[in-house]
């Protein structure tokens, strides 16, 4: 938040130093198209960072749902840090408003198959936990959050470690008790990562056959191992893949291709 707002500011706002320090306003942020809201706290903090008397009355709520040309958050008082903090705020609203909305789109795709939606860590960098929450208010889940919360094998690791099998097993030797997930690219590859005692195993470009075979295997030797499906996945294609069977799909667009929120903010009006 705060870097935020230093780069931002710099020396200081000379456009809002325009407006009088005693000018005390009223203002509005609206919702110019239907999305989910994502980010009170950081627009929040952006306020009250600038000036603690900044009164904030949230129409909706993380996880709510907006409608066009409704209020999102009424706000009042000096003039000068409202203005000042209008753009920071909004970029984060705007920023995380996409993530959870898009994050909303492929929950509701797939609603009804027992498919979950992961996110991935392919995020904004230094908002890797802005975007992970955004994600949760979107209704999917959050995948690992670095690279110290679980151990994930992929086609780099499994050259540079000679084998599917060998990975995992020093995995298991230097992580003990950390999730071992394998990611594979053919049936082969999964056959081996299912030998291996993986605790997941993702499916990365295979196709919707190849899927189903996969959890066929799987579910022949009692579906120990969870299944995730990625790569190229759409809108249009998350349901059928959701039909495979598979446990969760990770889909890195809802962090990665966010296309920001339409809000903005209105003066009302200014004694």
């Amino acid at each position: 938040m705060s870097a935020a707002l230093a780069e931002d500011l710099g020396a200081g706002d000379v456009t809002a130093a325009l407006v009088p320090a005693s000018q005390q306003v009223r203002a509005q942020i609206i919702a110019r198209e239907p999305a989910v809201l994502c980010g009170v706290d950081w627009a929040t903090a952006t306020f009250k960072q600038l000036d603690p008397a900044i009164r904030l009355d949230w129409q909706v709520h993380d996880g709510g749902r907006l409608a066009a040309d409704l209020p999102v958050l009424k706000l009042s008082g000096p003039a000068r840090p409202i203005l000042t903090g209008e753009r920071t705020a909004l970029n984060f609203l705007q920023t995380l408003s996409a993530t959870a909305t898009a994050a909303s789109r492929y929950v509701e795709a797939v609603a009804g198959t027992g498919c979950r939606i992961l996110d991935t860590r392919k995020t904004l960098p230094g908002l890797r936990l802005a975007q992970k929450y955004a994600a949760l208010c979107g209704g999917a889940q959050n995948h690992r959050l670095g690279l110290y919360d679980m151990v994930l094998i992929k086609e780099n690791h499994i050259i540079a470690a000679g084998s599917i099998s060998g990975a995992v097993a020093t995995a298991r030797r230097t992580s003990p008790g950390i999730p071992v997930e394998v990611e594979v690219e053919s049936l082969g590859e999964f056959d081996q990562a299912l030998a291996s005692g993986a605790d997941i195993i993702m499916l990365d470009e295979l196709s919707l056959d190849d899927m189903r075979e996969a959890v066929k295997r799987n579910r022949a030797q009692g579906a120990k191992v969870k299944l995730e499906a990625s790569g190229s996945v759409t809108l249009a294609t998350v349901r059928e893949i959701a039909a495979t069977g598979v446990d969760y799909i990770s889909i890195g667009g809802i962090t990665k291709h966010v296309q920001a929120v339409d809000l903005s903010m209105r003066l009302e009006f200014a004694a």
